[in-house]
């Protein structure tokens, strides 16, 4: 899997149409980011337009491609959508046995510890919807070659499609208020893995535990990468990715740069540094 020029947009099915959904009014003048901004004022509008277009996204690739390759990343911010998917009746057509579940980044931890993100993933999705298990990939990530084993895991699975088309359909990501995407943070040696799909990461500036995380590499090869961004607290560095000047390596988040992909922003109000 090797990213190239590439054309991933997908265009759509007329057969496949929007998800039913009342939305609320988008913000005027969202801030100026790189990629799409999808910007409302409720963070529940927020949900319902993220959660209605995922939907669609993923009846596209199943039409395309027989499957949907997901990867979605913990922290509190995404749960809420993670349950819409549930619970919701305008989510039932999400087609959940065609999808392959897929986890950006993982804390060094058992998966009965309450910090693991598959812990929660799978509580709420994974018990929940009818995908089969052997399409549920988390990341054994006490295991001394978690992250090769990882990436093999995803070449296995994604060799299947022809190439070209053998990378992730829609990568699901959050914001830290430093700036950190996965668990790529600031000034981390992760930021300069460039010869691997995942790897580990740690040091003086990774929050404790250790994590094992996908990278820019395979992060930027996929077909739509979308950052959820909600709450005040992070008003600051979304005003610093749209105006400033900082690399990468001073805010993750900036590397982020699909090669031939669509990259979507989903925020609130208040991220938006007007609530």
């Amino acid at each position: 899997m090797k990213p190239g020029n590439h054309e991933h947009r997908i265009e759509p099915d007329p057969d496949i149409q929007p998800i039913g959904v009342e939305q609320g009014d988008p913000i005027p003048d969202p801030p100026a980011l790189p990629g799409m901004v999808e910007a409302f004022d409720e963070s529940e509008s927020v949900l319902d337009r993220l959660a209605s277009n995922l939907v669609v996204h993923a009846l596209e690739c199943v039409r395309r491609f027989g499957d949907f390759q997901l990867a979605l990343s913990g922290g509190s911010t995404p749960m809420p959508l993670y349950q819409r998917l549930m619970i919701d009746p305008a989510y039932r057509r999400m087609p959940w046995r065609k999808t392959h579940l897929w986890i950006v980044d993982e804390r060094r931890v058992p998966f009965d510890d309450d910090r693991s993100n598959f812990k929660h993933i799978k509580e709420i999705i994974g018990d929940h919807s009818d995908i089969p298990e052997n399409q549920v990939h988390p990341i054994e990530a006490t295991r001394d070659d978690a992250a090769e084993s990882y990436e093999k895991t995803l070449q296995e699975v994604l060799g299947w499609r022809e190439k070209g088309q053998d990378r992730l359909d829609f990568v699901l990501l959050g914001m830290g208020p430093d700036g950190h995407t996965a668990s790529l943070f600031p000034n981390s040696r992760a930021l300069d893995v460039d010869d691997r799909l995942v790897t580990l990461n740690d040091g003086p500036t990774v929050v404790p535990p250790d994590r094992v995380t996908m990278t820019y590499k395979l992060i930027n090869a996929s077909r739509m990468i979308v950052p959820l961004v909600m709450g005040k607290g992070k008003a600051e560095m979304i005003h610093r990715v749209a105006t400033g000047d900082d690399g990468s390596h001073e805010i993750p988040i900036k590397g982020i740069k699909p090669i031939g992909g669509q990259l979507a922003w989903y925020l609130d109000t208040a991220a938006c540094g007007k609530g």
